[in-house]
Protein backbone atom coordinates (compact mmCIF):
# COMPACT_ATOMS: atom_id res chain seq x y z
CA UNK A 1 0.00 0.00 0.00
CA UNK A 2 1.27 3.46 -0.95
CA UNK A 3 1.65 5.76 2.06
CA UNK A 4 0.14 9.18 1.40
CA UNK A 5 0.56 10.99 4.72
CA UNK A 6 2.90 10.35 7.65
CA UNK A 7 3.43 11.85 11.09
CA UNK A 8 6.79 10.99 12.61
CA UNK A 9 7.38 11.53 16.34
CA UNK A 10 5.22 14.66 16.32
CA UNK A 11 5.16 16.83 19.46
CA UNK A 12 2.94 19.87 19.59
CA UNK A 13 1.85 22.48 22.15
CA UNK A 14 0.19 25.82 21.63
CA UNK A 15 2.69 27.73 23.76
CA UNK A 16 5.74 27.01 25.88
CA UNK A 17 3.69 27.80 28.96
CA UNK A 18 1.26 24.97 28.16
CA UNK A 19 1.55 21.20 28.26
CA UNK A 20 1.97 19.17 25.07
CA UNK A 21 -1.24 18.35 23.19
CA UNK A 22 0.44 15.77 20.93
CA UNK A 23 3.16 13.55 22.39
CA UNK A 24 5.34 11.62 19.98
CA UNK A 25 2.52 10.81 17.55
CA UNK A 26 3.28 8.27 14.81
CA UNK A 27 0.74 7.81 12.04
CA UNK A 28 0.73 6.36 8.52
CA UNK A 29 -2.27 6.97 6.26
CA UNK A 30 -2.21 4.90 3.12
CA UNK A 31 -3.82 5.19 -0.28
CA UNK A 32 -7.33 3.68 -0.33
CA UNK A 33 -7.48 3.65 3.46
CA UNK A 34 -10.23 4.71 5.86
CA UNK A 35 -8.84 5.19 9.37
CA UNK A 36 -10.66 6.42 12.47
CA UNK A 37 -9.03 8.14 15.46
CA UNK A 38 -11.30 7.96 18.50
CA UNK A 39 -10.98 10.01 21.65
CA UNK A 40 -12.89 12.21 24.08
CA UNK A 41 -12.99 15.99 23.89
CA UNK A 42 -9.63 17.46 24.83
CA UNK A 43 -7.65 14.36 23.87
CA UNK A 44 -5.87 16.03 20.92
CA UNK A 45 -8.03 14.88 17.97
CA UNK A 46 -8.58 18.31 16.46
CA UNK A 47 -4.94 19.28 16.89
CA UNK A 48 -3.93 16.04 15.18
CA UNK A 49 -6.10 16.91 12.17
CA UNK A 50 -4.71 20.46 11.95
CA UNK A 51 -1.10 19.30 12.20
CA UNK A 52 -1.63 16.53 9.64
CA UNK A 53 -3.11 19.12 7.25
CA UNK A 54 -0.11 21.42 7.61
CA UNK A 55 -2.23 24.12 9.26
CA UNK A 56 -0.24 23.88 12.50
CA UNK A 57 3.49 23.21 12.65
CA UNK A 58 4.77 20.83 15.35
CA UNK A 59 7.49 21.81 17.78
CA UNK A 60 9.37 18.68 16.75
CA UNK A 61 8.84 15.72 14.45
CA UNK A 62 7.88 15.51 10.78
CA UNK A 63 4.71 15.67 8.70
CA UNK A 64 5.32 14.03 5.32
CA UNK A 65 3.09 14.20 2.27
CA UNK A 66 4.05 11.46 -0.18
CA UNK A 67 7.44 11.15 1.50
CA UNK A 68 8.36 14.86 1.52
CA UNK A 69 7.87 17.55 4.14
CA UNK A 70 4.39 19.01 3.75
CA UNK A 71 5.72 22.48 4.61
CA UNK A 72 7.99 22.43 1.57
CA UNK A 73 4.98 21.70 -0.65
CA UNK A 74 2.70 24.54 0.46
CA UNK A 75 0.50 26.01 -0.90
CA UNK A 76 0.19 23.36 -3.64
CA UNK A 77 -0.38 20.67 -1.00
CA UNK A 78 -3.70 22.34 -0.17
CA UNK A 79 -5.07 21.02 -3.46
CA UNK A 80 -4.38 17.44 -2.37
CA UNK A 81 -5.83 17.69 1.14
CA UNK A 82 -9.40 18.42 2.17
CA UNK A 83 -10.05 19.40 5.79
CA UNK A 84 -13.33 19.69 7.67
CA UNK A 85 -13.43 21.40 11.04
CA UNK A 86 -15.23 20.34 14.20
CA UNK A 87 -17.48 23.39 13.96
CA UNK A 88 -18.68 23.65 10.34
CA UNK A 89 -19.32 27.39 10.70
CA UNK A 90 -15.55 27.90 10.92
CA UNK A 91 -15.49 27.05 7.18
CA UNK A 92 -18.39 29.25 6.06
CA UNK A 93 -17.88 32.71 4.58
CA UNK A 94 -20.17 32.78 1.54
CA UNK A 95 -23.72 34.11 1.22
CA UNK A 96 -25.34 30.90 -0.04
CA UNK A 97 -24.76 27.17 0.21
CA UNK A 98 -24.18 27.06 -3.56
CA UNK A 99 -21.40 29.66 -3.34
CA UNK A 100 -19.90 27.88 -0.34
CA UNK A 101 -19.67 24.57 -2.19
CA UNK A 102 -18.48 26.26 -5.39
CA UNK A 103 -15.80 28.40 -3.74
CA UNK A 104 -12.80 26.03 -4.03
CA UNK A 105 -13.56 25.21 -7.66
CA UNK A 106 -13.78 28.88 -8.54
CA UNK A 107 -10.33 29.43 -7.02
CA UNK A 108 -9.05 26.83 -9.49
CA UNK A 109 -10.35 29.01 -12.38
CA UNK A 110 -12.72 26.29 -13.61
CA UNK A 111 -15.49 27.38 -15.97
CA UNK A 112 -18.79 28.25 -14.33
CA UNK A 113 -20.54 25.56 -16.37
CA UNK A 114 -18.27 22.87 -14.90
CA UNK A 115 -18.59 24.40 -11.43
CA UNK A 116 -22.38 24.24 -11.69
CA UNK A 117 -22.30 20.59 -12.79
CA UNK A 118 -19.91 19.55 -10.00
CA UNK A 119 -21.80 21.45 -7.29
CA UNK A 120 -25.12 19.98 -8.42
CA UNK A 121 -23.71 16.44 -8.53
CA UNK A 122 -22.14 16.53 -5.05
CA UNK A 123 -25.22 18.24 -3.60
CA UNK A 124 -27.35 15.42 -5.02
CA UNK A 125 -25.06 12.76 -3.53
CA UNK A 126 -25.29 14.35 -0.10
CA UNK A 127 -28.98 15.16 -0.34
CA UNK A 128 -28.58 18.93 0.00
CA UNK A 129 -29.86 20.11 -3.39
CA UNK A 130 -32.79 21.85 -1.68
CA UNK A 131 -30.35 23.89 0.44
CA UNK A 132 -28.28 25.46 -2.35
CA UNK A 133 -30.03 28.84 -2.24
CA UNK A 134 -30.09 29.07 1.56
CA UNK A 135 -27.81 30.91 3.99
CA UNK A 136 -25.25 28.47 5.47
CA UNK A 137 -25.61 29.96 8.96
CA UNK A 138 -29.38 29.35 8.99
CA UNK A 139 -29.09 25.57 8.57
CA UNK A 140 -29.48 22.85 11.19
CA UNK A 141 -26.38 21.29 12.71
CA UNK A 142 -26.59 18.21 10.50
CA UNK A 143 -27.14 20.28 7.37
CA UNK A 144 -24.08 22.39 8.16
CA UNK A 145 -21.96 19.25 8.50
CA UNK A 146 -23.09 18.02 5.08
CA UNK A 147 -22.48 21.41 3.43
CA UNK A 148 -18.97 21.56 4.93
CA UNK A 149 -18.29 18.07 3.61
CA UNK A 150 -19.66 18.96 0.17
CA UNK A 151 -17.35 22.00 -0.03
CA UNK A 152 -14.41 19.58 0.28
CA UNK A 153 -15.62 16.65 -1.80
CA UNK A 154 -16.46 18.90 -4.75
CA UNK A 155 -12.79 19.48 -5.66
CA UNK A 156 -11.84 15.79 -5.21
CA UNK A 157 -8.80 15.98 -2.91
CA UNK A 158 -6.65 12.85 -2.61
CA UNK A 159 -6.65 13.00 1.22
CA UNK A 160 -9.59 13.80 3.49
CA UNK A 161 -8.95 14.85 7.10
CA UNK A 162 -12.32 15.09 8.82
CA UNK A 163 -12.97 16.34 12.34
CA UNK A 164 -16.29 14.95 13.69
CA UNK A 165 -17.91 14.48 10.24
CA UNK A 166 -20.88 12.59 11.74
CA UNK A 167 -21.71 15.17 14.41
CA UNK A 168 -25.35 16.26 14.54
CA UNK A 169 -26.36 13.73 11.87
CA UNK A 170 -29.37 11.43 12.17
CA UNK A 171 -28.55 7.69 12.01
CA UNK A 172 -29.77 7.60 8.39
CA UNK A 173 -27.61 10.56 7.35
CA UNK A 174 -24.66 9.13 9.24
CA UNK A 175 -24.98 5.87 7.30
CA UNK A 176 -25.10 7.86 4.05
CA UNK A 177 -21.99 9.92 4.83
CA UNK A 178 -19.98 6.85 5.83
CA UNK A 179 -21.13 5.08 2.65
CA UNK A 180 -19.87 8.00 0.55
CA UNK A 181 -16.53 8.03 2.38
CA UNK A 182 -16.17 4.28 1.80
CA UNK A 183 -16.85 4.80 -1.91
CA UNK A 184 -14.15 7.48 -2.02
CA UNK A 185 -11.75 5.15 -0.23
CA UNK A 186 -12.47 2.41 -2.77
CA UNK A 187 -11.66 4.93 -5.52
CA UNK A 188 -8.20 5.50 -4.06
CA UNK A 189 -8.79 8.33 -1.60
CA UNK A 190 -7.19 8.37 1.85
CA UNK A 191 -9.61 9.23 4.66
CA UNK A 192 -8.83 10.04 8.30
CA UNK A 193 -11.76 10.63 10.66
CA UNK A 194 -11.29 12.08 14.15
CA UNK A 195 -14.33 11.49 16.34
CA UNK A 196 -15.78 10.75 19.76
CA UNK A 197 -18.87 9.21 18.13
CA UNK A 198 -19.33 5.80 19.75
CA UNK A 199 -21.48 4.66 16.80
CA UNK A 200 -18.45 4.74 14.51
CA UNK A 201 -17.44 1.29 15.81
CA UNK A 202 -20.34 -0.33 13.94
CA UNK A 203 -18.98 0.70 10.54
CA UNK A 204 -16.39 -1.41 8.69
CA UNK A 205 -13.22 0.69 8.46
CA UNK A 206 -9.60 -0.27 7.87
CA UNK A 207 -8.23 0.81 11.25
CA UNK A 208 -9.45 2.30 14.49
CA UNK A 209 -6.88 4.13 16.62
CA UNK A 210 -7.44 5.87 19.92
CA UNK A 211 -5.84 9.02 21.20
CA UNK A 212 -5.34 9.41 24.95
CA UNK A 213 -3.61 12.45 26.44
CA UNK A 214 -1.99 13.23 23.10
CA UNK A 215 -0.66 9.73 22.46
CA UNK A 216 -1.91 7.49 19.66
CA UNK A 217 -2.61 3.79 20.23
CA UNK A 218 -4.08 0.89 18.29
CA UNK A 219 -7.61 0.20 19.50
Amino acid sequence: MVTKLQLRNVWFRYSREEDYVLRGVELDLGESELTVVKGPNGSGKTTLILVAAGLLRPESGEVLLEGKSIYEQLPLARRKIGVSFQDPEDQFFNATVYDEVAFALRQLKISEEVVRARVTEIARRLGIEHLLSKLPYRLSGGEKVKVALASILVYEPEILLLDEPTAYLTPENKDEVIRILKELKECGRSVLIATNDSDIAKYPVDRVLKIVNGKLFAD
